[in-house]
């Protein structure tokens, strides 16, 4: 394929390993583990696999060189950095036996179930080396939670001749690799199960994973994009930017973003969630900031929004489950109602309260709410244009207080949405680094016997050298969630902590930024240079690990 020319640059790059991977590897075991909640029923689901120790590489006398087949999947969304994980698994089984062969298994967890591979040779890994992007062998959302479709995964995985398979994902996957890898051991046949933690969302970390990958790039892609539009809003002074970025079930890049540019406002969902604030409260807030700058002369300013915002408002999350609940018993009389009367419908079958609320909610985004579903019969909630509603509500609230004579500034919004632009970025150092180190942690741990283990990398902050690699067995991390109407064993997602130090940096400065323009400009990832501006890591890590 063609390349531009900073690909070709790029492909010479030789990502940085810790200490413990770079010759022969010893494994050091820890303590044994249990789940960060529900230990009596996440222990009962996950017999074979539960209470195992954490595991770290050490440097070792001589490595293992038993001959292993190996097959990679990736799955759920994109993040930068996942082409390294293959080609650190790639180097690491050639190294240990020149033999061994991996396979790709094509377009996620669907490919393993339909037989539909490739095996990835020296050429096409090279082709692939510190580039974005899943497109090495595709990606898809296939979930492995039938006993079928692990027993016609197991009939591919006994004609390769694979010891292990190695899932690339973000929570929901890892769950998957879990569940997979208890009913292989549970059945002895052998086949080991190894994760990797991807999401550019940031929301799959705790104690033992510091961070997921993609999560540096993606922050640092739209950081750059969002920089830029500080840059012409403080350039033309005539706008309000409101800015939505990727993370529906958490805020991290939204903050991470905001440390990174120092935008007027930035929204954390976890926030509005724990201080039940409604739709018209947060409307209001956002409305005095744009007055007391309207008051300057500064008929301008930047918001960043998270994606999953409206879900964290407690009074429309109330409503939203309320409406799935009734629009799940009674849709069929609802569905060929004309438009006024499902809307009198609604509020004539909806509680009191969230009737109250479904009667504030602009037209567009009630319609919304009541009509479109996922085919979990769930509200699509990240097709509802949340910079837009609220820059419409601040519009509408602002035009009032005019007439009351409380703000007399001008008011016109623009509208952006940083998602896709940041998913298959070209990976920074740190993610080129730290993917290809999982990588190679995840070869490790097959070739020491381990199942139902993560692959981990800690001490991420200091130099690569310095970083400590090994393995946390996946039901550390498990408690007991509803999902879809009945309890499930899943990763528990990290959200924003309001008491950890990066919320707290941010908010012990954010009435400062709302007054004044004090906007940062953090410009494109840097490959080569001064490893201050190259190797940095975000800065939610940088105050989590201070």
């Amino acid at each position: 394929m063609e390349k531009s020319a900073l690909q070709m640059a790029r492909a010479s790059y030789q990502p940085k390993l810790p200490a413990g991977l770079k010759g022969a590897v010893k494994v050091k075991e820890g303590a044994p583990t249990q789940s960060v909640d529900n230990q009596e029923e996440i222990k009962a689901l996950f017999p074979n696999t539960y209470g195992m120790p954490l595991v770290e590489f050490v440097p070792g006398e001589q490595s293992a060189s038993q001959k292993m087949n190996v097959g990679v999947i990736l799955s759920g969304g994109q993040a930068p950095g996942g082409h390294n994980v293959i080609t650190g698994l790639f180097d690491a089984i050639k190294k240990l036996n020149p033999e061994n062969r991996l396979f790709g298994f094509i377009l996620g967890p669907g490919g393993l179930v339909d037989h539909n591979y490739m095996e990835l040779t020296a050429d096409l890994i090279d082709e692939y080396r510190n580039t974005g992007g899943f497109d090495m062998i595709g990606s898809g959302r296939t979930k492995l939670e039938k006993v079928e479709q692990f027993e016609k995964g197991l009939e591919i995985i006994r004609q390769l001749d694979i010891k292990a398979i190695v899932i690339i994902g973000g929570d929901d996957s890892n769950t998957n690799a879990c569940v997979l890898a208890e009913y292989y051991a549970a059945k002895n046949y052998g086949v080991q199960v190894i994760g990797c933690p991807k999401t550019i969302d940031g929301d799959l970390k705790n104690d033992q994973i510091e961070t997921s990958f993609g999560f540096d790039t993606a922050c640092k892609t739209y950081s750059e994009l969002i920089g830029n539009i500080e840059r012409d809003c403080n350039s033309a002074r005539k706008y309000w930017h409101f800015i939505k970025v990727m993370g529906r079930s958490a805020s991290h890049i939204a903050l991470e973003c905001a440390l990174q540019t120092q935008p007027n406002v930035c929204l954390i969902s976890e926030e509005i969630q724990q201080k039940d604030l409604t739709l018209n409260q947060v409307v209001e807030q956002l409305c005095e900031v744009i007055a007391a700058r309207a008051a300057q002369g500064n008929n301008f300013g930047t918001v960043i929004i998270p994606e999953g915002l409206i879900e964290f408002i407690p009074a429309i999350g109330r409503l939203i489950q309320e409406l799935n609940d009734l629009l799940a018993a009674h849709g069929a009389d609802y569905k060929d109602l004309d438009k006024q009367a499902q809307r009198e419908y609604i509020l004539a079958h909806l509680s009191k309260e969230n009737a109250a609320t479904f009667a504030t909610l602009p037209e567009g985004v009630a319609r919304q709410l009541s009509l479109d579903r996922d085919p979990h019969g769930n509200v699509q909630v990240s097709l509802i244009e949340t910079e837009k509603l609220l820059s419409e509500m601040c519009e509408a609230k602002l035009a009032e207080w005019k007439k009351e004579g409380k703000y007399n500034g001008k008011f016109a919004a623009q509208h952006h949405f940083f998602g896709y632009e940041g998913r298959c970025a070209a990976p920074s150092n740190f993610d080129a680094d730290y993917c290809y180190a999982l990588g190679t942690s995840a070869a490790q741990l097959i070739a020491n016997g381990k199942t139902g283990y993560m692959a981990i990398v800690k001490n991420t902050t200091a130099s690569a050298d310095e970083w400590v690699a090994g393995g946390v067995p996946i039901t550390m991390m498990m408690n007991m969630e509803r999902r879809n109407g009945e309890m499930k064993p899943v990763i528990r997602k990290a959200l924003v902590e309001l008491d950890g130090k990066p919320f707290k940096a941010f908010a012990a400065v954010r009435d400062q930024w709302a007054k004044e323009t004090a906007y940062i400009y953090p410009g494109p990832i840097q490959y080569w240079g001064p490893t201050e501006v190259c190797d940095q890591t975000t800065k939610t890590l940088a105050l989590e690990q201070k």
